[in-house]
């Protein structure tokens, strides 16, 4: 006997404009030109190396991925980001799904980070009607077109809407493909079932993005370069709202998974930027590398030259070049270093706040 669930029908969700924000990205955005503070000699070094990497990948067309924890975005730096996705120097970005939230609230209503432990208390944190009803509906549509969740939303803030099919047509398509394609009539059905259960009107559905010069996703989205994030089921506030739909999660989640693993399997050569991911990053690239050289293997070849940089507050004083450090050293207990250590090529640590180091690395790249 199925075990009894919550019923996410029967929560009363306040709209988003009632929510107290603490970050309002206008006033709180890094800009291209800020300097970041200054480096140790050891740090600098450090940053020049990568961008020589970066400079040498880019000229041999190989990958250079950064993947990145939801701070980057609360803190401001989607207009760094962006600058240096526009100039070709990085070819995939990759952040979990609290970073796809605050990333599209920047972009929708220009701010972000709402009060946890007060809103917890009322029974009102995550419980909000604009974020767990667009995003979950943008990813409805985007599973059921065959999109990924970063590229899902990232088509909805560029475009500012979603077109809805009618039901009419979803059923034609169910009927259609029943035999021959039985995914997309999965799909298509689950989209079915939004449209009835929400009473969405077929066609056009208009949704400003009045601050989306903000946004990530909408401007990786328009300028092709992979988007991709990697939940865990019931982290994120989108869960909460009854829009939410596990199968077209799975579904976007697994494509951009694959499209993750897919630049990976070109890194030989290329570079790999951690910044403060200390579970996410590492637990996805360890998979992708496994996987990526499986396949290389079988075509007699290796991949051995990719360059790893973590990026993190946490002060580490080994060298990491050295290889993994004893258990009586402090950085031993550095989980995520170790991690990606173990993973081959070339591995260096810079201890940094991750707004000094993307700062620092797009002057160094524009030098």
């Amino acid at each position: 006997m199925p075990y009894p669930q919550f019923d996410r029908h029967a929560l009363f969700v306040k709209p988003l404009s009632e929510r107290k924000d603490k970050v309002y990205i206008e006033k709180d955005h890094v800009p291209v030109t800020a300097e970041a503070r200054p480096f140790s000699e050891v740090g600098q070094k450090t940053i020049n190396e990568i961008v020589a990497r970066l400079k040498q990948a880019k000229a041999d067309g190989k990958s250079r991925i950064i993947a990145f924890g939801a701070h980057s975005i609360k803190n401001g730096l989607a207009p760094v980001f962006i600058k240096l996705i526009e100039d070709g120097w990085i070819t995939h970005l990759a952040t979990n799904g609290a970073g796809i939230i605050h990333d599209w609230e920047f972009a929708f209503q220009g701010h972000s980070s709402e009060d946890v432990r007060v809103n917890v208390d009322r029974g009102e944190f995550g419980v909000w009607q604009e974020t767990g009803f667009y995003l979950n509906l943008a990813l409805v549509v985007g599973a059921y077109r065959g999109m990924g969740y970063g590229e899902s939303v990232g088509a909805f803030v560029e475009q500012e809407g979603l077109e809805i099919p009618s039901e009419d047509a979803l059923l034609q398509e169910i009927r259609d493909l029943a035999a021959t394609n039985p995914q997309q009539v999965a799909a298509a059905a689950d989209m079915l079932g939004q449209v009835r259960t929400f009473q969405l009107k077929p066609g056009w559905l208009a949704v400003p993005h009045p601050f989306k010069r903000y946004g990530l996703q909408g401007a990786a989205y328009r300028l092709g370069v992979p988007f991709t994030s990697h939940p865990m089921f019931g982290h994120d506030i989108i869960y909460t709202h009854p829009m939410n739909l596990g199968a077209a999660i799975g579904r976007a989640a697994e494509r951009d998974f694959l499209a993750y693993a897919q630049q990976v399997c070109n890194l030989d050569g290329g570079v790999y930027l951690s910044i403060g991911s200390a579970v996410m990053s590492p637990m996805i690239f360890e998979k992708s590398l496994s996987m990526s050289q499986n396949v290389h293997l079988q075509r007699g070849a290796h991949i051995d030259r990719h360059f790893i940089t973590v990026v993190d507050l946490q002060e580490s004083h080994w060298d990491w070049t050295q290889g993994e450090p004893p258990m009586d050293n402090p950085d031993y207990y550095l989980r995520y270093n170790k991690s990606f250590n173990r993973m081959g090529g070339e591995m260096r640590y810079v201890t940094a706040d991750n707004r000094d180091f993307l700062l620092a690395l797009l002057r160094g790249l524009e030098g």
